[in-house]
């Protein structure tokens, strides 16, 4: 990855910058506070200071703007940041997930992405107004690129919450966790890009891992882990479609017109699969769903952003740990032996690639 700018997840290129000011010092927001007394009485006071002042010993600087932080306090690096941020984002997702398995299970499907995505409009309306407006007319190639992967969108989302209103939401979670082995297959189709022996072979590994945890042919195959796969060659084609994106094609207006077209098709097909009166805990959780789904791809956005791509990338996996607790708690389901030896497979080939994409400069 080139310093000082890092690719954010769609595509928009964003400076990094120390925790201080270009040079490392504090700026204004960030000026250090430093005990004092308050002139003409004996109470302690608080004195603004913007670099240590000579009254204070001086102390060598582990990271450059430390002089910003109170003492004692350790400056938190940008690859820390990024992957509590992914890790966030990830507890996100699996919280929509969670919340729509749910609701569910007691209203129709469609009904239900009708109702979250009507939220999930309003409240990306709302936090589109707040950063002043979102540009959403786009240049005629990017429109095509967009509806391709409004596709993608579309069916990963028809595919993924059918699988998982009959799988178990680790299961689930343990099938796309194959993604990024997806993306970099089919990223040497399409695109041409190089790709040597030992990531073909970590590629060919996790698909075995994949097998392990749909079991094709087994007393314990599910025929529903079909369409989480599906599923996840949607996702592969949405991610790839973002690739394609120009880079000046701002991530909200993306966002917005994902949840136009999902929300879109849920209302043309949401009659004829039955409608039903929803209670009010039931509104809560679709409301929270939309909640959980925007956070998860803002925080994600700010994840690639802040920190180096090696680095953040490999905490997306924390999904499958959330995803066993959550189907615990929720819906006291565990993921048996064979799913988790076959999760382990698919993590360990997909942390083996991205390090090797790293050691060539991919990553």
């Amino acid at each position: 990855m080139v310093r000082p700018t890092s690719t954010g997840v769609l595509g928009a290129t964003v400076e990094k910058r120390p925790p201080g000011g270009a040079d490392g010092r504090c700026p204004a927001a960030l000026k250090r506070l430093i005990p004092g007394k308050e002139r003409g009485t004996s109470r302690p006071a608080l004195a603004l200071a913007d670099t240590p002042t000579a009254s204070l010993p001086p102390t060598p600087l582990a990271h450059p703007g430390a002089s910003c932080y109170p003492a004692g306090m350790i400056p938190m690096s940008d690859n820390l940041r990024g992957a509590l941020l992914m890790m966030a984002a990830m507890a996100a997702f699996t919280g929509n997930d969670t919340l729509l398995k749910a609701v569910t299970a007691e209203v129709p499907l469609f009904q239900s992405i009708v109702i979250r995505g009507a939220v999930t409009l309003v409240l990306l309306a709302g936090l589109a107004w707040a950063r002043g407006g979102v540009q959403l007319r786009l240049g005629r190639r990017d429109t095509r690129v967009l509806g391709l992967r409004s596709a993608g969108e579309i069916g990963a989302t028809l595919a993924f919450l059918s699988a998982l209103q009959h799988m178990p939401l680790a299961n689930l979670s343990a099938i796309m966790q194959s993604l990024p082995l997806v993306v970099t297959l089919l990223a040497a189709l399409l695109f041409r890009e190089r790709i040597g022996w030992r990531r073909l072979t970590a590629i060919g590994v996790g698909f075995a891992g994949v097998l392990l945890i749909i079991k094709p042919g087994g007393a314990a195959f599910d025929g529903w882990s079909v369409l989480g796969v599906v599923a996840m060659g949607c996702v592969a084609l949405r991610d790839l479609s973002t690739r394609s994106l120009s880079p000046g094609v701002p991530s909200l207006a993306v966002t917005i017109y994902a949840a136009l077209a999902v929300t879109a098709l849920g209302a043309v097909v949401a009659p004829f699969q039955g409608w039903v009166a929803v209670t009010p805990s039931q509104l809560i959780s679709l409301a929270g769903a939309a909640v959980f789904l925007i956070g998860g791809y803002q925080f994600i956005i700010m994840a690639m952003r802040v920190g180096d791509v090696s680095a953040v990338t490999p905490f997306r996996y924390t999904s499958l740990l959330f995803a066993i607790v959550l189907g615990w708690i929720t819906f006291g389901q565990l993921p048996d032996a064979l799913t988790l030896v076959g999760a382990g497979v698919v993590i360990a080939s997909g942390l083996f690639m991205l390090r090797r994409e790293r050691q060539l400069g991919i990553a």
